[in-house]
């Protein structure tokens, strides 16, 4: 499907949707390209975020909580800036700590995602990705 789209230098990592390219279009224009292809490919609507090579490693180096297992701390990427009551609305937190980005919502599981009732409603229409994964995104983009 990128391919397809254009876009260059195309690199998927792991089953979840991560894709390394480069292209010289938009973030507009690549989201709305990519978004009407896998609605046609899935039959639903799917979201797709872009993020510059720079944009994912200043992700990386913005990260709240360095000292924390990268498996247990992801950032949600959004479309935009988190809404100002995103702290205000979570529910059912437990050991899990959050801090808003400039496009992204910081969360260290404690326990781990998997053990967690964490409900962060600005988030649910985000993509989450774990430190490790991001660490790997920035290594790949930083190879092309």
């Amino acid at each position: 499907m990128c391919e397809a789209e254009g876009l260059k230098a195309v690199q998927t990592y792991i089953a979840s949707g991560n894709v390394v390219f480069s292209s010289e279009r938009s973030e507009a224009q690549i989201k709305a390209a990519l978004e009407k292809r896998l609605r046609a490919y899935t039959g639903k609507t799917v979201s797709v975020f872009v993020r510059t090579a720079r944009e994912m490693a200043e992700v990386l180096a913005a990260n709240p909580f360095p000292e924390a297992r990268p498996n247990r701390t992801y950032a949600i990427f959004l479309d935009g800036p988190p809404p100002g009551d995103t702290l205000e609305k979570i529910r059912h937190r437990k050991d899990e700590e959050v801090r808003l980005g400039r496009r992204e919502i910081f969360v260290h599981y404690g326990e781990g995602m998997g053990q967690s009732k964490l409900r962060i409603p600005a988030g649910e229409s985000g993509t989450a990705r774990n430190f490790n994964t991001i660490a790997k995104l920035v290594e790949i983009a930083a190879s092309k």
